[in-house]
């Protein structure tokens, strides 16, 4: 009966609110029409006329494209949020604002301060807010909304039987029972505040077992921090990092109210550009690719690279050596030569910039250009001064045999070719690593060129962009400066133009005319801050988050670190769930290095996602590989006990239909071993060909099914997944902890112990 009652709020409350959602997508394209046809009214009119008229028609013209082009970029979760107050007021938030034709508001901007409580209400503070709703569209249709009450008593009959989502739980927690449970729910929401309201310089630190709302409290807290240091995130953007792409696309429609343009979202295996990396290592190369000893072997692989001739090379050269180890280049059938000594200063020189590789190339270049020079002028009996040998230098550079030549001794190299050389050719991995691992540690390393880059390869692939730098030879330095020259010419002219616009209409004291430079230029498309952001390597973040945090290696955390020079992040995450071989036992392990103890924790300790009787067999698994880590407390039960079923006596397939059917129109995960994912994959025709978040039913390995929740959750082989790594029973405890209202356990093999209270509840 209850349900019957659930559902029946939850279709009316959706028939409501996709009603107002119409309405106000309905107005979006009047006012996108409006803009449009004022675009073309003011561009029908030409360029000629006064200088007035010319100048009159450029700044219309600009605000009529801002415009545009703003409703343009909203048509994607163009409304988000309501908020009810005590007073019967009802406000839509949205990415902007709209009126009707009285100019009465349809929709707030999220960033105007009458949308403010709708970040910054808590149950502790609500102000006179009663209840906050969350609207999640797909295209112009609503399809999920979520409340949070923060006074029940006093909404009206109806609200209170339209509520949905997580408020309906809270609001018959907090109706049915009463002293402890209240408490609880008052404790979720506190701590969450916490987070949410904490201050924006640092690292803070968020600890939560599964159900905690850790990620829900750490998009909530990018949205309030985007709200109050707007001017500082508006332009350096937010970096939300999850372990994987399932996981960004999980989170990326409750993050509307973050603003598309400031908020890019990547998984660990995309934060090197131009790389998607989504297989993983092997256990034991990962734990060595994480470690940070390998900072070190890239160093020394990029240091290999630089070589200096010398007698029996180490290394295969293609360049011809002189008796005393220098370097012999034929050159118009004329051998030049530069000696070993002048060759060794050319390479120390370079080094001693202490510049990226590629960068100090241009020096050496230089050096062995001018020697070869020198040589060549003194073959010659030609006199040289200071001119006559840099014109001699880069006629040299001409020839193929001189580049090669000098390629060999101090190549131009990108990060990929680095990496994918030392992991690929064991004599370059032995030379870089032999004085940092052991020879077990070296043997797990290597792999074929051709090989997928992995999760583990990503920080190694940031590590080498970073002691590589860009290519500085003479012609790349002297295309660089002619563009960077080009490009202040034309801004010098654009902002003395918009001075000038601005100056005639009076608007010096209001408008920038570097930000009018910035709205008129010709750039064809548009660029936000998070597709520039995305692009490019060494962009610094404002604000880093990193969820599922626990499973970056030391490696990856100096990845993370580079993009965030400023420290400020949100670490979310429970070492209790860490399933990387290479990922944190500790978050002092992992932070310290880079911020010296300077970092805040805060504790979630409530669950109220998981239903108790599901916690209860997750404790005893926690409980006996992690005896010391604390268990979040569930605050309430669930619809059915979890059970045990041997595979022996059942029918997969039939097994999933069963639970499926239970749960209505809900989703099931099948969570297997790494090893047994395609297999059992295949009995599910049609489940890897979309969307898995869209699918009512997926099969996941434990790594792919993390930070994800599901109605109901079959785990196969628990045995196998326990033996599958050193972190077996903390990706058991992941796999069983994805449920929130029912979880099957099915096994080949007599049940682990960890599970054995499991095994008795089943067969009482």
């Amino acid at each position: 009966m209850e349900q019957c009652q659930s559902e029946t709020a939850r279709v009316e409350a959706l028939g409501a609110e996709q009603a107002y959602v119409s309405r106000l997508y309905r107005r979006l394209d009047v006012a996108r029409e409006r803009a449009e046809r004022a675009l073309r009214e003011v561009l029908a009119r030409g360029g000629t006329g006064t200088r007035q008229a010319v100048v009159e028609r450029e700044v219309a013209a600009a605000e009529h494209a801002r415009r545009l082009a703003q409703l343009s970029a909203v048509e994607r979760g163009l409304c988000f949020g309501r908020i009810d107050d005590a007073d019967g007021e009802t406000h839509y938030i949205g990415r902007v604002g709209l009126r009707d034709d009285d100019h009465e508001s349809m929709l707030v901007d999220w960033r105007a301060p009458a949308a403010r409580p709708f970040y910054v209400a808590t149950p502790g503070a609500p102000g006179s807010l009663v209840r906050r709703r969350h609207i999640h569209t797909r295209d112009r249709k609503v399809v999920d909304i979520d409340d949070e009450v923060f006074d029940l008593d006093r909404m009206s009959e109806h609200d209170r039987r339209t509520l949905v989502g997580e408020a309906a739980l809270l609001a018959t927690l907090r109706r049915g029972r009463t002293g402890r449970m209240g408490e609880v729910v008052a404790t979720i929401q506190t701590e969450q505040d916490r987070v949410i309201r904490s201050g924006l310089p640092g690292v803070l630190v968020v600890q939560g077992g599964p159900g905690t709302g850790k990620t829900v409290a750490a998009l909530h807290r990018a949205a309030y921090l985007l709200y109050a240091h707007r001017a500082t995130l508006e332009r350096r953007g937010v970096l939300v990092i999850g372990p994987n792409a399932t996981f960004s696309r999980y989170i990326g429609h409750v993050l509307p109210s973050l603003g598309e343009t400031e908020v890019v979202l990547s998984s660990l295996g995309e934060l090197y550009p131009g790389v998607y990396a989504t297989a993983e290592d092997e256990p034991a190369a990962a734990v060595v690719k994480g470690d940070p000893r390998m900072a070190r072997v890239v160093e020394a692989a990029v240091r290999d690279r630089q070589r200096v001739p010398y007698g029996d090379l180490e290394v295969a050269i293609p360049v011809r050596t002189s008796l005393r180890g220098g370097v012999e280049v034929v050159v118009e059938e004329m051998t030049l030569r530069v000696a070993h000594e002048v060759c060794r200063r050319a390479r120390d020189r370079a080094r001693g910039l202490r510049r990226p590789h590629n960068a100090a190339r241009r020096l050496f270049l230089g050096e062995m250009l001018a020697a070869l020079a020198r040589d060549e002028a003194e073959r010659l009996d030609r006199p040289m001064d200071a001119d006559d040998l840099r014109y001699a230098a880069r006629g040299l550079w001409q020839h193929r045999s001189v580049r090669d030549a000098l390629d060999a001794l101090w190549p131009e190299l990108t990060p990929e070719r680095l990496i994918g050389e030392l992991l690929s050719d064991e004599r370059r991995l032995r030379s870089a690593a032999s004085p940092y691992l052991s020879e077990e540690e070296l043997g797990v390393l290597p792999r074929s060129r051709s090989a997928a880059w992995t999760l583990g390869d990503v920080p190694l692939l940031d590590e080498a962009a970073e002691l590589l730098g860009e290519d500085e030879t003479m012609e790349a330095v002297a295309r660089r400066s002619a563009e960077r020259m080009r490009r202040a010419e034309e801004r010098a002219e654009e902002e003395l133009y918009a001075g000038e616009v601005l100056a005639v209409n009076e608007l010096g004291d209001v408008m920038d005319a570097a930000a009018v430079a910035d709205r008129n230029r010709d750039t064809g498309a548009h660029l936000t801050t998070a597709d520039r952001a995305a692009r490019d390597r060494r962009w610094a973040y404002g604000h880093v988050i990193v969820d599922e945090a626990q499973e970056l290696s030391a490696m990856a955390w100096r990845t993370v670190m580079r993009r965030v020079p400023s420290r400020s992040l949100t670490v979310v995450g429970d070492i209790a769930q860490t399933g990387s071989a290479a990922g944190a036992r500790s978050w002092a392990e992992m932070l310290d290095p880079h911020v010296g103890g300077r970092w805040r924790e805060e504790r979630l300790l409530i669950n109220y996602r998981t239903p108790a009787e599901i916690m209860e067999v997750a404790v005893d698994v926690l409980n006996a590989v992690m005896p010391d880590q604390a268990v979040p407390e569930s605050v309430w039960y669930g619809e059915a006990r979890p059970r045990a079923v041997p595979a022996a006596e059942t029918d997969l397939r039939r097994l999933v239909d069963s639970e499926l059917a239970a749960i209505g129109e809900g989703r099931l995960a099948v969570i297997v071993p790494d090893a047994r994912h395609a297999e059992i994959a295949t009995l599910f025709p049609g489940v890897d060909d979309g969307d898995p978040l869209d699918a009512p039913v997926a099969v996941f390995p434990v790594r792919g099914a993390k930070g994800l929740e599901f109605d109901a959750v079959v785990v196969v082989d628990p045995g196998a997944i326990l033996r599958q790594s050193a972190k077996g029973g903390q990706d058991l405890y992941v796999a069983i902890t994805r449920a929130t209202r029912r979880l099957t356990v099915v096994y080949e093999e007599p049940l682990p112990e960890m599970l054995g209270n499991l095994a008795r509840r089943t067969s009482v």
